[in-house]
């Protein structure tokens, strides 16, 4: 039996976007922003404003872990790693989500904490440091905003942003409450609500970087769909051995054995399926094996529970 394995490389930029002015203006204003939140709440004993700075400063770390991530995910192949450190980007958006849920833990066992045993602090100086929150978080979220949708390394960036400014906007409201009706309870209790929201919105990116990970299929591509392109392609009786995953959070790859009694169908075919890959699922990287489905030769990797 003829066996022909082909790969057709398309010349896509992968990273037309470059987000390194975002990443760098991000930490910049957030870092910034965290020296001055943490300076005013130990000045005024206000936690509120300590769980928000120390949230930022999360975020911080977490920036610089997505802009590493973003920067590895560029690196070209070696020989030892034959997909260069595309993958990187998937781990920076895992450790991020990791990250944020675990803040949200942090906040929300100082909530708990505040609950009984309420402390006085100024409701006009939060307000006053929670609105540039606003502002910085809003700003550094929308730089990141466009490319949320298909990089899942800068949709954890810009959940960690959009969370922050939730989190300002609670901390404002904590300080209206506080400063016109001497609620001291307000303020955890607005904290507990906040880290319930966020929790939901980040444990949707947890779940979706641990697939990638673990090599599950894009949610944007759908498995069946891919399948059934591939087995109405001329001149292909069968189809085995599939296999579609992420290689970063921007590019996704796919392999599969084609059994084709009629023999190898030329490059044009090849060149031809590739791109129609590329165009109806968005899978950059196939590679594709070719088969007669001699019996005297048949392929391991033909049952459905072979990997």
């Amino acid at each position: 039996m003829t066996h022909s394995h082909d790969h057709h490389h398309h010349d896509h930029d992968h990273h037309s976007i470059n987000y390194n002015r975002a990443f760098l203006i991000g930490t910049i204003l957030n870092t910034g922003f965290v020296i001055i939140e943490l300076r005013f709440g130990f000045w005024t004993h206000s936690l509120s404003l300590l769980a928000d700075g120390g949230h930022n400063l999360s975020d911080v770390f977490g920036l610089l872990l997505a802009w590493s991530g973003n920067i590895l995910a560029q690196h070209p192949p070696t020989q030892r790693y034959t997909y260069g450190l595309r993958r990187s980007s998937i781990l920076a958006a895992l450790f991020n989500a990791l990250i944020l849920l675990l803040v949200m833990g942090g906040i929300a066992w100082d909530a708990i904490q505040r609950l009984f045993h309420p402390s006085p602090i100024s409701g006009v100086t939060i307000i006053i440091v929670a609105s540039v929150g606003v502002v910085i978080n809003t700003v550094t979220a929308l730089l990141f905003m466009s490319g949320r949708r298909q990089d899942l390394n800068i949709r954890g960036v810009f959940l960690h942003m959009a969370s922050d400014a939730l989190v300002s906007c609670g901390v404002i409201l904590t300080g209206l409450a506080i400063l016109f009706t001497g609620w001291l309870w307000f303020d955890p209790l607005v904290s507990l609500l906040i880290v319930a929201v966020i929790v939901v919105g980040t444990w949707q990116l947890l779940r979706d970087s641990l697939s990638l990970a673990l090599d599950g299929v894009p949610l944007a591509i759908e498995p069946q769909a891919v399948r059934t392109y591939l087995k109405e392609l001329p001149g292909v009786a069968q189809i085995h051995d599939l296999h579609i995953w992420a290689m970063s959070t921007q590019e996704t790859a796919l392999t599969v054995h084609l059994v084709m009694p009629n023999g190898f169908p030329g490059d044009a075919f090849l060149s031809e399926t590739c791109q129609q890959l590329y165009d109806l699922f968005g899978i950059e990287h196939p590679t594709l094996q070719i088969e007669t489905g001699d019996s005297n030769y048949p392929c391991v990797l033909a049952p459905d529970h072979r990997v």
